[in-house]
């Protein structure tokens, strides 16, 4: 496929090009996207090396909820919004990672012997 300038002339001024809301919106979207992956994921990531007494319940299960609609909302969209699932679902993830971090910290994940068993 050759690029020519009457080709970018085209695109310039075509009804879905950059001079429009209709080329912007859905880039911007994308962004919000990769952004998002990226605070969100990354942070997890970062918070999996601080000690587990650091870990909030709260904020990480509220994070956990937060991620659970939102990929049941990128499944339900039509189109599908596949992106936003794998964003959501990796965050998922590492924060489940972190709430049982939390859990087993909190003497919550821990093995019990049945009573009478020492």
């Amino acid at each position: 496929m050759v690029f020519t300038m009457a080709a970018f002339k085209a695109f310039w001024n075509s009804p879905i090009g950059p001079k429009t809301t209709h080329f912007w919106g859905p880039v911007a979207n994308w962004g919000f996207v990769v952004a998002v992956w990226f605070l969100i994921y990354l942070d997890g990531l970062v918070d999996m090396q601080k000690p587990p007494e650091m870990i909030s319940r709260n904020m990480t299960a509220a994070m956990c909820v937060y991620s659970g609609l939102f990929m049941r909302f990128a499944w339900m969209v039509q189109p599908r919004n596949y992106l936003l699932l794998a964003c959501h679902a990796s965050n998922e993830s590492v924060q489940l990672y972190q709430l049982s971090r939390w859990a087993k910290a909190q003497g919550y994940l821990e093995k019990k012997e049945p009573e009478g068993q020492h």
